[in-house]
């Protein structure tokens, strides 16, 4: 089953018609939709990334029977090269933040991935999107600082608050994982744009109907065994 992870992008989005239902896990209860598909809403209960019990929801989406993920992260762009409204599907990923795991009482070590085959079909289910480039996290909820953006633009090419975190637990739990990135805006000294909160959901209901184009196309290209 192929369970897609949103947030802001998918906020004001018309969704596929699913059961909601809350799954208990060993970390929390979570909130899934499902049927055919799983859809998880990250930001449950309004709480910001820096807030989210991310081992709830990864825990949530493999007992709905989940086996393959794709995140949608809205992002800030690091390169004047990469404009608002591109869609970027990264091909690695950094992260200057704490990762949850759901190792906490034994030393394992995942080797962190997007898979290439999911970024695959998500390129033919998106042919306009640009593939390849490094997503980078940061703790959030505060946007980062200018010399923090000069910084990750020398390693990374779009800026976001949650990928890493949901990537790195999926790889945990054996679930290939890739992302679907949704650059809203310039990162914080890239443009004469003061950046808020209310100017990132003001994009995200902007661009609405493109990311239920988005969500419908990846559906029928990854969706199916």
């Amino acid at each position: 089953m192929l369970g897609i992870i949103g947030g802001t992008s998918l906020l004001y989005c018309n969704l596929p018609r699913l059961e909601k239902r809350t799954v208990w896990t060993p970390y929390g209860p979570a909130e899934v939709m499902a049927g055919d598909i799983a859809i998880m809403l990250r930001h449950q209960g309004g709480r910001p990334p820096h807030r989210i019990n991310y081992r709830a929801e990864a825990a949530a989406l493999a007992l709905s029977g989940v086996d393959r993920i794709v995140s949608f992260g809205s992002v800030g762009s690091l390169k004047a090269e990469i404009p608002p409204g591109t869609v970027v599907i990264p091909t690695d990923y950094l992260s200057l933040t704490d990762i949850p795991s759901f190792h906490d009482h034994a030393i394992e070590h995942v080797m962190p991935a997007l898979d290439e085959g999911l970024v695959q079909k998500l390129s033919e289910a998106i042919p306009t999107a640009q593939v390849g480039g490094v997503y980078a996290q940061t703790r959030g909820p505060r946007i980062e600082t200018v010399a923090e953006v000069r910084g990750l633009a020398k390693v990374a090419d779009v800026v976001g608050m949650t990928v890493a975190s949901e990537a790195t637990l999926a790889r945990e739990l054996g679930i290939p994982v890739a992302a679907v990135c949704t650059v809203d805006n310039y990162a914080n000294g890239l443009s004469d744009e003061v950046l808020t909160y209310e100017h990132i959901l003001a994009t995200s209901k902007k661009y609405a109907h493109r990311t239920e184009d988005l969500v419908e196309s990846i559906v029928r290209v990854c969706g199916s065994d």
